[in-house]
C-alpha cells in the first residue's frame, strides 16, 4: 500500500514539474489577431501577456474606434491564449494523473 502511495506522490511531483514545464513554455508560443478589416494587429503570448500591438494610421484619427478596435481585438487574442493554455496544461495533468480509483476527471 505505501509502495503505490509513494509512486503516486512520485508521479504526481513529475506531472507538477511538467506543469511548470509547460507553463514556461507558453511564454513562447504566439498568438496573432487581427481586426476584421486588420486595421489593428495584436500578438500575445498563451500566458497572456501582450508582445506587439500594430495600428493602422487610418484609426489614429477617431479615438473611440481606436479604443473599440483594442478591446475587441485584445479580448480575442486573450480569448485564444487562454484555451491554448488550457488545452495545454490539460493534456501535461492528464498524462501525469496517477490511476487513481474514483478520480477520473481527466479522462
Amino acid at each position: 500500500m505505501f509502495g503505490d502511495m509513494m509512486g503516486m506522490m512520485g508521479k504526481l511531483k513529475e506531472t507538477q514539474k511538467k506543469v511548470e514545464e509547460t507553463k514556461k513554455r507558453m511564454d513562447s508560443v504566439l498568438i496573432d489577431e487581427s481586426s476584421t478589416d486588420n486595421f489593428l494587429k495584436v500578438t500575445i503570448t498563451a500566458n497572456r501577456k501582450i508582445t506587439g500591438i500594430s495600428i493602422d494610421d487610418a484609426l489614429l484619427e477617431d479615438k473611440e474606434q481606436l479604443e473599440d478596435y483594442l478591446i475587441l481585438t485584445i479580448n480575442k487574442a486573450i480569448a485564444k491564449a487562454t484555451q491554448i493554455q488550457e488545452s495545454e496544461l490539460a493534456a501535461v495533468a492528464k498524462e501525469g494523473m496517477p490511476n487513481i480509483p474514483g478520480l477520473d476527471m481527466f479522462k
